[in-house]
């Protein structure tokens, strides 16, 4: 019984330590819906469209995104 109780507690506290913390992502287009709503998560304008089509809003750039640096290979 006290085999199961600890397989029992090291199940449970696995993923607490394996767990990864979340990170928040900017993306580039932003749904705005009225002057207090707006929803930041669209990666290409046509997404942003297709969300607001038939709700009313605007897709407008995110001004806090910011694009990931791309690696430059060395000059031989």
């Amino acid at each position: 019984m006290r085999k199961i109780t600890l397989i029992g507690i090291f199940a449970m506290t696995l993923p607490l330590i394996a767990s990864v913390p979340a990170q928040a992502q900017e993306y580039p287009w932003c749904a705005r819906y009225d002057w207090t709503t707006s929803n930041c998560g669209f990666v290409s304008f046509q997404q942003c469209l297709a969300t607001i089509q038939g709700i009313g809003g605007r897709c407008e750039q995110n001004p806090r995104y910011v694009p990931p640096q791309q690696r430059r290979r060395p000059q031989r």
